[in-house]
């Protein structure tokens, strides 16, 4: 566990996040300062929970993959997701993710995620979705010690505190201010009205690349 060298009273913490990189493959940043807590928060495990939106998930192998180089801590809930539904078709995840201390400042903690966008549908007006990530909830997770009630108040996650493959721990979850109540992402989507123009596109496209691999296939392919 994370140990905290904490020795003054209870105060909310400032959870900032944003998102990294261009296009539809970014990384989620999620920042964490506690504030003043209890002597006795000493010796545990900080985390942030949050729900993303239909319109956003994280891929499970590429996690899977990270975990395996120790190079993020996660627990996605349902461990089953479709990577190729559409946002319209997908529904919200849960994400229990493992915040390491930041050196560069005390009390301080991060950890970065990689989402990815999902495609929407098309739209009659705006070429832009709005996908919302609401701010997480930061929680606490004590191996060894009880907190206060006074300052914090059990949270309903089922987790290791390590996120190693052990049994759950008792999650408190921590008061906090957010930087922003919201973050908001601008998904370009295509128009409805230019749905026959892609059809007829995709259908030449479509005609074009099967003629040409069929001549190739007469011309050089030995049939004998």
């Amino acid at each position: 566990c994370v140990t905290l060298d904490v020795q003054a009273a209870c105060q909310d913490a400032t959870v900032t996040q944003e998102l990294l990189k261009e296009g539809f493959h970014r990384d989620l940043l999620v920042k964490v300062e506690l504030g003043a807590v209890e002597e006795d928060a000493g010796g545990c495990a900080v985390a942030i929970q949050t729900h993303l939106p239909p319109g956003m998930y994280v891929d499970p192998y590429e996690l899977a993959s990270l975990q395996q180089q120790n190079l993020t801590k996660v627990v996605v809930i349902p461990d089953v997701v479709d990577v190729e539904a559409p946002e319209y078709l997908a529904k919200d995840l849960l994400v229990l993710l493992y915040l390491e201390p930041d050196p560069q400042c005390a009390r301080c903690f991060r950890a970065a995620l990689p989402v990815h966008v999902r495609y929407h549908r098309p739209a009659e007006e705006s070429e832009e979705a709005l996908v919302v990530l609401k701010s997480p909830e930061v929680l606490l997770c004590c191996c060894a010690n009880r907190l206060s009630a006074e300052c914090w108040k059990p949270a309903e996650v089922e987790a290791p505190c390590s996120g190693q493959n052990v049994g759950p721990c008792q999650w408190y979850s921590i008061m906090h201010k957010p930087a922003y109540e919201e973050l908001i992402l601008q998904v370009p989507v295509g128009l409805r009205q230019h749905s026959s123009l892609v059809c007829v596109m995709t259908l030449l496209a479509t005609v074009l690349c099967s003629s040409l691999i069929l001549a190739a296939a007469c011309k050089y392919g030995d049939f004998s």
